[in-house]
């Protein structure tokens, strides 16, 4: 089954590593939209079914949080996995998304590793492989 994703972050560069590491992540990826703010990703959510959202906190026109209290609301999205991608360490602010129904965050920078094992665990899939193995550390 190809899972459709949803990048929300008003970084494009932020989008690109986000969407590279789903990549590599080895999950069976459909179609993978893209969005600059909260306001934007409802908008695409009209025309596109996603299977996962990721989503930064701080953006303009829509941040995060407001975002999660829209997409409460909407009883045919309700059920789709947030996972927020964010600098937020605020332990109020993120206690607050999980309270609107984020299911998970991930701090930047992030390894892979970790975004691929929160990423198969939401959507439910078997980690079957694991990724490259390699002396070097990175993070995105």
């Amino acid at each position: 089954m190809a899972y459709n994703v949803m990048i929300v972050d008003d970084s494009k560069s932020m989008r690109h590593v986000i969407k590279k590491v789903l990549k590599i992540s080895g999950l069976d990826l459909g179609e993978i939209i893209e969005a600059r703010n909260g306001q934007e990703a409802l908008d695409q959510l009209q025309n596109h079914w996603v299977d996962l959202i990721l989503i930064d906190i701080h953006m303009p026109v829509m941040d995060g949080i407001e975002f999660l209290r829209h997409l409460g609301t909407r009883a045919d999205l309700r059920d789709v996995p947030v996972v927020l991608v964010t600098t937020e360490h605020n332990e109020k602010r993120l206690k607050e998304a999980m309270a609107l129904g984020a299911r998970g965050y991930l701090s930047k920078p992030f390894q892979p590793e970790e975004f691929r094992s929160l990423v198969l665990r939401l959507l439910g899939v078997s980690d079957e492989w694991e990724l490259a193995e390699s002396d070097e550390s990175c993070d995105f």
